[in-house]
Formats: structure tokens, C-alpha cells, sequence
């Protein structure tokens, strides 16, 4: 099933500011090296494993130094592939190559590091009905790209922004109380301002859920527990609320985590800890 794309001005904006950023149509060497009529094939090599995202990211980095260059992805996005894989095909004028590979490869490294890791989590939780979630811990600027990256990785995206879903958590918990309210109070207050925007509270011991869970909020976040305790949070809860473990969620964890009931589990690690994947472009020059 395809997944659903970034936004095109998105993409546009962080091919933008990356270009920018790395100086390429200043390129001191390529402009003095090499003649702007010297056309270039290249081909993206996987040097191991993974699962593919950002390819469509890298053509547009191409397209943006010369509408001429092409790529043709041989990987969907989302779709895995071995060690030594072609992931693409690149040609057009030389120049436009060499002075945005290095822009090309940051951003489908990066996307692929994390749809291969994210995969990794939703593969050690199939079977379950868990699904895989994201957070906002995403590098600045790069947020739409990532959280698709998510996506191709099989993971779900869980809150965009701070507008799209609001979350009660401890630090919001502690204004409340100084200010003599309670959670339900703060609930119906989030839907009188913001109608249809998801809620979720945020706890991190037991005897905290069934305050929660009388705020009828859409979720409750379920903070740093071990096994045994969302066990019995989703016993307690038996369905009034969707539950999302989180905190210290690793991939070890994930399949236990998984097998309690839990909804869904979430980790910031998909984002901001998956290693850019191991990729390379060669290059080979038009006689």
C-alpha cells in the first residue's frame, strides 16, 4: 500500500535550506572542474540493509540544480532491500551530480536510518494489534520528513504538533493543581477551545489512572512502567481509554511491551537515535 508523501512545500523548503546551507550552485571545485556540457550516470548503492525512504527527496534535490538530472528509483519507498541493492538511478548533467550528492545522501540516509529502525519495532510487535508511534522529538525543521519516514517504516504518526493533539502532562498536571483545578476541569476545557482535537493525559504511577481515566480523555500515556504495571493499567482501564506506553521503550522491549494490551507503544528513538543508513552514490562519467 503506498505511503502517504510528505508535503511538496515541505520537501521543497528542506531542499531549499540544505542546498543553501552546503553552498551548491557556489561549488568552488565542481565549477572550476568540471564542463557545464559533461553528463554524468550514477547509481545509489545500499551498504547494508534497510528499508527505503527519501528517494523521491533526493531526485528533488537534483531537480533543484538542474531540471535535466533524473533519477529513477528501482525501491518504493517503504520497501525493503539487501546489502549491495541499487536503490536508484541517477543521469543528467554531470555538474548538478556532484554538487547535490552530498545533500541527496544526508536526507535519504537519515529517512531510510529511520524507516529501517522504526520497521524494526513494528516487526517485533506483529501479531499484536500494538501499533508503532512517534513523538515529536524530531530535528528541527525536519519534522514532516521524519514523521514520513515513520510511516514508511510501518510506525504511525501520533501528534504532529502542539495543535493537532493536545497532552496533559506532569508539568501541566502541577499548573492545574496550583491553580485549584482538576484533570476532568482541564479536559472540557481543551474541547471548549479546541473542538475534535484529540486529548490524552500523560501518568507515570497507578494510583494516578483513575483520576485519568474520569477525564474521559481519548488517551492516557502510561510513563516509564514496567510490564506488570501496564498489565494492570489495562486491566483497570478496560477499554474507557486508549493507552500508549512510553518512556525506556526499546526495541528488546518492544514485543513485551506489546503482548500486555497496550494500544500502542511510542518512542522518540525512531527519530531522534536511528543511525543514517549506509548509502552511496556512484558515479560514472557519459563518453
Amino acid at each position: 500500500m503506498p505511503v502517504e508523501p510528505p508535503p511538496a512545500d515541505a520537501v521543497a523548503a528542506v531542499v531549499r535550506r540544505a542546498l543553501d546551507e552546503d553552498r551548491a550552485r557556489d561549488d568552488a571545485t565542481t565549477a572550476a572542474t568540471v564542463a557545464p556540457d559533461l553528463f554524468a550516470q550514477a547509481r545509489l548503492i545500499a551498504r547494508e540493509e534497510g528499508v527505503a525512504c527519501g528517494l523521491d527527496v533526493a531526485a528533488r534535490v537534483f531537480a533543484a540544480l538542474d531540471g535535466r538530472v533524473s533519477l529513477r528509483a528501482r525501491v518504493a519507498e517503504g520497501g525493503r532491500f539487501a546489502a549491495g541493492a541499487a536503490l536508484a538511478d541517477v543521469d543528467g548533467p554531470a555538474r548538478a551530480i556532484l554538487s547535490g550528492e552530498r545533500t541527496a545522501l544526508n536526507l535519504a540516509q537519515r529517512l531510510s536510518g529511520i524507516a529501517t529502525l522504526t520497521r524494526r519495532f513494528a516487526d517485533a510487535v506483529a501479531g499484536s494489534g500494538c501499533a508503532i508511534l512517534d513523538t515529536r522529538k524530531t530535528a528541527p525543521g525536519l519534522r514532516d520528513l521524519e514523521k514520513y519516514a515513520v510511516r514508511c517504516g510501518g510506525g504511525r504518526n501520533h501528534r504532529r504538533d502542539l495543535a493537532a493533539m493536545a497532552m496533559i502532562k506532569d508539568n501541566h498536571r502541577e499548573a492545574i493543581a496550583r491553580q485549584g483545578g482538576d484533570l476532568a476541569g482541564a479536559v472540557a476545557a481543551i474541547r471548549a477551545r479546541a473542538p475534535g482535537v484529540p486529548v490524552e493525559i500523560e501518568i507515570d504511577a497507578l494510583d494516578q489512572l483513575d483520576e485519568a481515566l474520569a477525564a474521559r480523555p481519548d488517551w492516557i500515556l502510561l510513563d516509564n512502567m514496567g510490564d506488570a504495571q501496564l498489565r494492570e493499567a489495562v486491566a483497570a482501564t478496560a477499554g474507557r481509554a486508549r493507552l500508549e506506553a512510553s518512556g525506556g521503550v526499546t526495541l528488546a522491549r518492544a514485543a513485551g511491551v506489546a503482548a500486555t494490551g497496550v494500544d500502542a507503544l511510542s518512542s522518540g528513538a525512531l527519530t531522534h537515535s536511528a543511525p543514517a543508513l549506509d548509502l552511496s552514490l556512484d558515479i560514472a562519467f557519459a563518453d
